[in-house]
């Protein structure tokens, strides 16, 4: 049986070193390479097509989001594994839309990650177990439901990058050639979608994820 072949990306070098050692020391695996650029990972998944690509959620200036769909676009048979510290479902959500067949976080066991690669390697989908109790606690507790960011529409998705850029509702309004009222009525429905209190809270929730917007 030939080895899977591993491309692993994060941006954080011992982790990427880490990784590589300990897949490196099962017989099945195969890391034929790492790096910590998205640019590059896509330009390694276009050479290399590996088999399984691990890739970190939270990275500049492209998320994980968006590479993963770089990825699937030059090297369609490789399986993406998203890996984040994130443990809101809504995380996981989004990267299987965009094309990953799994999702991890970072408090995920050595025995878990290599259970996660051998499912999607079948075809299947995975999911962490941090995650899966998660939505089971918010089945069981609706008051317990985190942000619904998925609902978030284009145009409050670009609103949010107007906020996060330190623009004024007027100065929005003003870009997107809309009236103040507008911009007042998407920031009311941002922060009832996101479940924030206030202004201040939607500028702490955007700076606590940056790699979402």
């Amino acid at each position: 049986m030939s080895k899977l072949s591993i491309l692993i990306v994060d941006d954080h070098k011992l982790i990427r070193e880490t990784w590589s050692f300990i897949l490196a020391s099962d017989p099945r695996f195969e890391v034929i390479a790492d790096c910590g650029d998205p640019d590059e990972a896509i330009e390694m998944a276009s050479k290399h097509h590996p088999d399984i690509v691990l890739m970190d959620v939270n990275m500049a200036p492209m998320s994980g989001f968006d590479a993963t769909e770089k990825i699937k676009k030059v090297s369609p048979e490789s399986k993406i594994i998203g890996v984040s510290m994130h443990s809101q479902p809504a995380y996981a959500r989004k990267m299987l839309q965009v094309g990953a067949r799994g999702y991890v976080t970072k408090n995920s066991s050595r025995e878990e990650m290599v259970k996660a690669i051998l499912e999607v390697e079948k075809g299947n989908k995975y999911i962490c177990e941090e995650i899966k109790n998660i939505i089971s606690e918010q089945l069981t507790d609706p008051q317990s439901d985190g942000p619904d960011i998925q609902s978030l529409t284009d145009r409050e998705i670009q609103i949010i990058h107007f906020i996060k850029n330190g623009h004024s509702s007027k100065e929005i309004a003003q870009e997107l050639d809309i009236s103040l009222k507008t911009v007042e009525v998407h920031r009311h429905n941002i922060l009832k979608k996101l479940k924030l209190k206030n202004a201040a809270a939607l500028v702490n929730f955007i700076n606590s994820n940056p790699s979402l917007y």
